[in-house]
């Protein structure tokens, strides 16, 4: 790779010291690996400091889509690899990102496909497979918006989304406590940015939404066939759906008064 091509591993982080040490041995070999820290408490920091002396911290959280554009001002190389912290990059992920950056065509950004491990297994239908996701992209062709969830790239016109080959994998969740309590954080946060939009929802959107969700996974998207665990994630989806509706339902109930 020529020095005028090189690449960024570019991370967000909050208490990630489980999970972060093979993550950063999976891009260690980046030119540069950037870290952006939300204020973490545990270990997080001293396993970053491993890999990297490219260790910030704004704890000020205005949601992913800010902090990752926060990461992204740090950076110094042509190319950016985004990566979450229960992520890791597989050598053929490896290989065809190299050869992207080597040839240095900064007129394309690129997907990878994304294999999940959930409850004991790699889940391959349930519509989380290939599950493809924008990471790789010249940093000054793209950026991320104000999106507290779901965040995504922005690139320039005329740019095209091409895949890359491999997978990069994904822990989501250690066990139930953290499916549910991820859950209902990312609930919380879409029914907010929702209210700031000025939309509204319903108890009856809810469950209309949360039994589709059900249906879709399951029964057309293959979930069946992820066996008991593809069963267990459509079940929570579901019940995550219906919780992201009824947050925002909530929301737009009559507070008490002071009187009251």
């Amino acid at each position: 790779m020529t020095a005028s091509a090189t690449i960024s591993a570019v991370l967000i982080v909050k208490n990630e010291a489980d999970s972060l040490r093979a993550c950063l041995e999976s891009v260690k070999w980046c030119d540069e690996i950037v870290i952006m820290d939300s204020g973490s408490s545990d270990d997080t920091l001293k396993i970053a400091a491993e890999f990297t002396d490219k260790i910030f911290t704004e704890a000020d959280w205005q949601g992913f889509g800010q902090q990752r554009q926060r990461a992204q001002a740090r950076v110094t190389s042509d190319w950016i690899f985004m990566i979450d912290a229960d992520e890791r990059v597989t050598p053929e992920l490896k290989s065809s990102i190299q050869s992207i950056v080597s040839n240095n065509k900064q007129d394309s950004v690129y997907e990878t496909p994304r294999l999940s491990w959930v409850f004991g297994r790699f889940i391959r239908h349930s519509g989380w497979y290939p599950d493809y996701v924008i990471r790789l992209y010249p940093t000054a062709k793209g950026r991320y918006g104000d999106d507290k969830v779901h965040e995504k790239v922005y690139f320039d016109d005329g740019m095209q989304v091409k895949q890359l080959t491999g997978d990069l994998l994904h822990y989501t969740y250690k066990d139930m406590g953290h499916y549910l309590v991820k859950s209902a954080n990312y609930a919380a946060a879409w029914a907010e940015q929702r209210k700031a939009r000025g939309k509204h929802a319903s108890i009856a959107q809810g469950l209309i939404h949360g039994v589709g969700c059900f249906i879709k996974m399951y029964l057309i998207r293959a979930g069946f066939l992820d066996g008991r665990q593809g069963f267990l994630l459509a079940v929570l989806s579901a019940h995550s759906t219906f919780v992201k509706y009824a947050d925002l339902w909530t929301r737009q109930q009559k507070q008490p008064s002071d009187s009251q």
